[in-house]
């Protein structure tokens, strides 16, 4: 199972876990048993069925850019992030 490193604005959804583990080939998958573990996580993550913008997502350092349909290994580490903006 994936790691999933859980931003302090969404450890509510988790009981206060920073880390937790979730399956999926995918990150829609992934983000679908994250919901399933921790109902609302969907929510928080996606609009209109992909990654919000307001939310960047890394998996094993490498920030994903294909959206849902970004590949998730079983070892992989997965960091959801608020994107930044401002100027």
């Amino acid at each position: 199972m994936a790691t999933v490193v859980i931003p302090a604005q969404l450890r509510k959804l988790t009981g206060g876990k920073d880390r937790v583990e979730a399956s999926g080939r995918n990150l829609g998958r992934l983000i679908e048993d994250l919901d399933r573990q921790f109902p609302g996580f969907r929510e928080q993550l996606l609009q209109d069925g992909d990654v919000k913008p307001s939310i960047a997502v890394s998996i094993d350092g490498e920030m994903g850019t294909g959206g849902v349909l970004e590949p998730v290994g079983e070892d992989s580490e997965v960091f959801f992030l608020p994107a930044l903006g401002g100027g």
